[in-house]
């Protein structure tokens, strides 16, 4: 009996939130590369307000930004997803336990540390 071919896996759909214009540009032109389509939003409030409009795959949330930060837009992300699954990531240049732990306490499933590793990045693109 012949196998059901299966085609490539479809491209993770990824939103990058990032207040530094610079780090927006590196982390979309890096998923770009690995074939994601990427929208972008400059703070948490952005953030919460794409996800309500659109569904992605995985969010990569940097933590510290002003108006509304990661962890917040994060709780408020989980508060109205309704259950859906959404995978966040937390991106930051503090990597320490407290952060660590503080971002997981908020609904993050991980954490990248910046300037964002290319090995990571795809590890964590291909894991979905």
């Amino acid at each position: 009996m012949p196998h059901a071919q299966s085609g490539p896996p479809r491209p993770l759909e990824v939103l990058v939130v990032d207040d530094n214009a610079v780090n927006r540009t590196v982390a979309v032109g890096l998923l770009s590369r690995l074939g994601c389509p990427v929208d972008k939003a400059a703070s948490g409030r952005e953030a919460v307000e794409a996800i309500d409009r659109r569904r992605y795959d995985l969010v990569l949330m940097d933590v510290h930004m002003p108006e509304m930060d990661g962890l917040e837009a994060t709780r408020l992300i989980r508060e109205r997803a309704g259950g859906r699954a959404i995978r966040i990531v937390a991106m930051t240049a503090d990597a320490g336990r407290e952060t660590r732990d503080r971002c997981l306490a908020a609904g993050m499933d991980d954490l990248l540390t910046k300037p964002v590793d290319v090995k990571a990045l795809k590890a964590l693109v291909r894991a979905e």
